[in-house]
């Protein structure tokens, strides 16, 4: 019998080994006592042999088979066994049984005194099959993989970085953001409701997407218009090597109307921009004709505070444990508010609706609590009826009565994965109605704002992204051109304005810095470094700065790809020879 049981090991393979494997277990019975251990660690051999032939089934079945025949490696060979056996169900999807196994895994390794070093890694398993577009699976591996942390002190972070409640959640929102596409709402509430209580959730609510014009017209609250919608020029865009074939959708020249709107028990979510009233969500850029191209990020952000998915004209929102209650307020809080360039151009221009005898004197401005000084300062100067400023905390809202006012352009996020960059244009009148706000309350304030002739350089050194590489290099050469470098960052927002205002050059990153070239005067001449990204905003750019009257040229250098950077935010660097170029044939600097 001896014999026979080392014949059917030898010629075991994937193809004959459940049978070989049913044969030598019927043979461990008439084993002898003193050839146990010896069989059991052929029977360990075979099993790392089905797992190099991936019959991972087979290896388990092996493993364990030799924990039953050893007398002195039995604990480890069981453990083999369960942690073959975890990863063949998962690899196979079968992932019903693998808690169970996780604790019986649990109770081994304590049994062996084993630390669990080779417990195998279900966040592996699961970036596989993130990586093959498997949401269900991988969100499905990512949850064994927090129960094995919990249990047995497995790896805290998935492959990419996030923690693995965030991983999960994000793959939630991708799944439901695809059924709510397709109109699937009560699916997309269903698949939340089956990891809500695992990440701490609240259940989600379907909303209706209203515009505020529509909501108020449906005698839902109140709506007074105080610029209509218009028709507005696509900019012309200037590049030092000439004409570029962009690779981006030029955006919208229907410019949207701008008001002033209130409406009554609304709830909010600070850095975010959803109004919840009643059953509606009332959000301009989620209600647009052109919605269905942007990815709408709320909820996505690791600054959000709830969990959001559209499609198909109706939302999805987490109902919050917990509210805090303000009787009235206006909205100047919401997504990336914290961000310069968002709040400047999608932010700031609200106060010139807030401004208008239309909105009660009474309300407070209400602004996200994680913004910089610096936005405090602009609300400050340009509020004409010495309304009270009230931070919000990242907390669930609800509003007696909510004032807002719209973004003067349709501006997406992002746009959906697969479809061109949409590149916003920013309605010039809008912007220069800005302008001349601020310009005008800080010359009230005794500012300075004649020329100066002064030549100026924007650093970026102090950002990790969309960085000019060659920085130092490009500042060497601009010194020898009558140019001091600037940090705008470590500036007030009036000292930034005044500094623009009174320049006659400015060359820099084209990022949220260049913002500021709104308040240029309009004789300035604005050189923009960015890489070499065909689908970067260029008309935004081009759009937002010459409002001002100033005129722009872009200079695209060098593009050093990185994988995990979003291509807009790529950095890069420009030669020298291109930036006395754009001096001497744009400026007539030489």
């Amino acid at each position: 019998m001896q014999a026979d049981f080392r014949r059917i090991l030898t010629q075991a393979h994937r193809s004959n080994g459940m049978a070989a494997l049913d044969a030598i277990e019927g043979a461990l019975a008439t084993l002898a006592d003193d050839r146990a251990e010896t069989a059991a660690q052929h029977l360990a051999t075979l099993g790392f042999k089905f797992q190099g032939e991936d019959s991972l089934d087979l290896a388990a079945r092996a493993y364990g088979l030799a924990a039953r025949t050893s007398r002195s490696r039995a604990t480890q060979y069981h453990l083999a066994a369960i942690r073959t056996r975890i990863v063949d169900l998962c690899r196979r999807q079968a992932f019903d049984g693998v808690e169970e196994l996780l604790e019986e895994l649990r109770q081994a390794n304590v049994a062996a005194r084993d630390r669990g070093q080779t417990d195998p890694s279900l966040i592996h398993i699961a970036w596989e099959y993130e990586l093959a577009g498997d949401a269900e699976s991988a969100v499905r591996s990512y949850l064994l993989a927090r129960i094995a942390r919990d249990q047995l002190g497995g790896d805290a972070l998935t492959i990419d970085g996030d923690t693995l409640e965030r991983k999960i959640r994000n793959l939630r929102i991708l799944q439901m953001n695809a059924l709510a596409e397709d109109g699937r709402h009560e699916e997309a509430q269903a698949l939340h409701e089956r990891t809500r209580l695992v990440l701490g959730l609240g259940e989600l609510r379907i909303y209706d997407i209203v515009s505020a014009r529509q909501a108020a017209t449906e005698g839902e609250g109140e709506y007074r218009e105080l610029l209509g919608p218009r028709r507005i020029a696509e900019p012309e865009i200037t590049f030092l090597e000439g004409p570029v074939a962009l690779t981006s959708t030029c955006g919208s020249l229907d410019a949207p109307p701008q008001y002033v709107a209130r409406f009554k028990d609304c709830l909010i979510f600070p850095r975010s921009n959803l109004v919840l009233q009643g059953s509606r969500l009332i959000y301009d850029l989620a209600a647009h004709p052109l919605s269905g191209i942007a990815d709408i990020k709320d909820g996505v952000n690791p600054d959000q505070i709830m969990t959001a998915v559209y499609g198909a004209k109706r939302a999805l929102v987490e109902e919050p444990a917990e509210t805090q209650t303000l009787d009235a307020g206006l909205m100047m809080f919401g997504l990336q508010s914290k961000n310069y360039g968002h709040w400047l151009l999608e932010f700031v221009p609200r106060m010139l609706c807030f401004n208008d005898q239309a909105c009660p004197s009474d309300f407070p401005i209400c602004i996200d609590d994680h913004m910089p000084e610096t936005h405090r300062q602009i609300v400050e100067l340009l509020d004409a009826r010495g309304r009270a400023i009230v931070p919000l905390p990242p907390q669930a809202t609800r509003f007696g009565e909510l004032g807002v006012a719209p973004v003067p352009t349709f501006f997406p996020f992002d746009s959906k994965l697969g479809r061109p960059v949409y590149d916003a244009i920013w309605p010039q009148d809008v912007l220069a109605g800005m302008r001349s706000l601020v310009l005008k309350r800080l010359a009230a304030r005794g500012v300075d704002l004649r020329p100066t002739g002064r030549r100026i350089v924007l650093s970026r050194r102090g950002f990790v992204q969309r960085q000019l590489l060659n920085e130092a290099e490009i500042i060497d050469v601009l010194a020898g051109k009558g140019f001091e470098v600037v940090y705008p960052e470590k500036l007030s927002f009036a000292e930034q304005v005044e500094l623009y205002h009174t320049a006659d050059t400015i060359v820099g990153s084209a990022s949220s810095a260049l913002t500021n070239c709104i308040f240029c005067n309009s004789n300035a001449r604005v050189i923009a470094l960015i890489h070499e990204n065909r689908s970067f905003n260029f008309r935004g750019y081009a759009s937002m700065i010459e409002s001002s009257g100033t005129k722009l040229l872009f200079i695209r250098g060098s593009t050093v790809a990185d994988e995990k950077t979003h291509p807009f935010h790529a950095n890069y660097s420009v030669t020298p020879k291109q930036i006395l170029l754009g001096l001497k044939d744009f400026c007539s600097i030489r």
